[in-house]
């Protein structure tokens, strides 16, 4: 499957800016180990899945902009799983969440008709290049991070994205 990841903002319930600034912060990381147009995005964990990725290569402007790294992979991050998990959950994000919660946004069923409650969360992480034990120690530490909101009793979906093989593993609790 091919996805344009400036397509984000036209597949959640958040503002246009945030979404352009999440999608280039993804084009950013992508460019920084040269990936070509159509590299795939291999998707793991409790889905199987991968895309084919495609965005606008960034100018110069753009990475004077994002001199930053932890932030833009953490942003870039954000792009990618947002991506994943609404095309493969039958979930929608439609909310971002308060710092301190353990979690980043609030998800929707897509089909669900209930106005105002949430039925998901979602914890993100981003790492720019890393060995398979940095990714599991990541995946372990999110996932302890996510058990702030076990209160909450939602379907929890935990997502680490490395960018220089680009990869997603997700979990689902």
């Amino acid at each position: 499957m091919q996805i344009d990841i400036y397509s984000l903002k036209d597949k959640v319930r958040l503002s246009h800016v945030l979404c352009e600034h999440f999608s280039e912060a993804a084009a950013v990381c992508l460019d920084y180990f040269n990936h070509e147009q159509g590299v795939s995005l291999v998707i793991q964990g409790d889905i199987n899945e991968h895309f084919e990725l495609f965005w606008e290569k960034t100018t110069e402007e753009i990475r004077d902009s994002r001199t930053d790294l932890k932030a833009t992979v953490e942003q870039g991050a954000c792009c990618l799983a947002m991506l994943a998990v609404t095309q493969f959950s039958g979930y929608e994000i439609v909310k971002q969440s308060v710092q301190g919660t353990g979690f980043d946004f609030w998800l929707k069923e897509k089909q669900g008709t209930s106005q105002g409650i949430f039925h998901a969360i979602l914890e993100i992480s981003g790492i720019l290049e890393g060995s398979q034990a940095q990714i599991n120690q990541r995946i372990k530490l999110k996932e302890k991070q996510a058990e702030q909101s076990k209160d909450l009793n939602l379907v929890t979906f935990v997502i680490v994205v490395e960018f220089s093989k680009p990869s997603l593993i997700i979990l689902k609790k």
